[in-house]
């Protein structure tokens, strides 16, 4: 039993990486050595030769457009989120907290996830019509049925001891709601939304099959419908990379706002490489709140009737676009203002 308790023992955040890597090399390998010769194990209209998917990203971004379909699918996923969580929360603390919402909707919003989404694209179309806003509310729709429920979960699930702490100190109902719940939910909800980024990207490549899109469309129009196998695999490996990217995201942002959450787990030594990760990140949030002002810029003087750099990405979603950079310079203004405007004056002693 001792051995069997050992195999589940836990790496090192490097070791991980590092095996990471020789994962992915294994995969490619594996890949090459049943693609390869003019005789190959598997047929290339079942598995294409992994140069052949490296050598298609070339020609959808210059003949295809596809920093363009990235950005719309990208578009498309934050705001389908901002959609689904601003509804969510909501909706879920008003069912946890009130009885008589909790007694009325929460075997309707329960039974909600077992609706089959693809059945009710048409539904959708006749709502919204087969523009963004289809895209958008119908990847809204797929996260809230689920993050809903999670919610109430989670309400649930905050422990009673703070409660009876906080009612014993003379708290009210929004006091108790602020405090206690609130924290609580949400730094336990940051965990599901992660995970609900999986799921995100599946509707929205289902959304994007009708009208206009982004990935979703090219995956349908180009690698579907006219056989390239090779197009189709490297758009979904593309999609796996902003997915993991996306995730990765999700876990350093939980980190940053949540820290209690990571205290009890050892942490891990300082070295070098931490420190070039975070440099890294700076630099690179730098970069993109720059480059982000270089085309607000272009965007904003742009003459009426001309299409801006921005406009042409992001279309209708570009208003998302605009609140996630609005959030991020406004959260580095408040850090440098406490650093260095707030900042604990040194009393000098004699």
């Amino acid at each position: 039993m001792g051995d069997l308790f050992k195999l589940r023992g836990e790496l090192s955040a490097r070791s991980n990486t590092i095996l990471g890597f020789v994962g992915i090399a294994l995969i490619i390998f594996v890949w090459y050595l049943l693609t390869m010769g003019s005789d190959p194990v598997i047929d290339p209209g079942i598995l294409p030769k992994p140069n052949d998917v490296r050598t298609s990203y070339k020609e959808l971004f210059l003949k295809n457009a596809l920093l363009k379909g990235l950005c719309l699918s990208l578009g498309y996923n934050f705001a389908g989120y901002f959609v689904a969580i601003l509804v969510s929360i909501p909706i879920g603390f008003a069912i946890g907290l009130i009885p008589f919402f909790r007694g009325a909707f929460q075997k309707p919003v329960d039974a909600m996830r077992y609706v089959p989404l693809p059945a009710a694209m048409g539904l959708f179309i006749v709502w919204f019509g087969i523009g963004t806003e289809l895209k958008v509310y119908f990847l809204a729709f797929g996260i809230l049925i689920y993050l809903i429920p999670v919610v109430v979960q989670r309400i649930d699930e905050v422990k009673s001891v703070y409660l009876k702490t906080v009612y014993t100190l003379g708290a009210t109902d929004w006091q108790t709601v602020k405090s206690v719940y609130f924290p609580s939910v949400i730094s336990r909800l940051s965990d599901d939304i992660r995970v609900l980024t999986a799921i995100s990207w599946t509707y929205i490549i289902i959304a994007e099959t009708i009208g206009t899109g982004g990935l979703g469309k090219m995956i349908w129009s180009i690698g579907q419908r006219r056989g390239r196998v090779d197009v189709v695999f490297a758009l979904l490996i593309l999609i796996v990379v902003i997915g993991i990217l996306q995730d990765r995201l999700f876990v350093d942002l939980d980190k940053k706002f949540f820290p209690h959450k990571f205290q009890e787990k050892k942490k891990a030594a300082h070295t070098i490489w931490t420190d070039i990760k975070s440099y890294s990140i700076e630099v690179l949030v730098l970069i993109g709140v720059l480059g982000y002002s270089v085309l607000l810029y272009q965007h904003m003087t742009m003459a009426n009737g001309t299409e801006s750099i921005l406009t042409y990405l992001f279309e209708d979603t570009l208003w998302v676009i605009h609140l996630i950079f609005l959030m991020v310079i406004a959260y580095k203004a408040n850090g440098i203002y406490k650093r260095f405007i707030l900042k604990p004056k040194v009393v000098k002693t004699a």
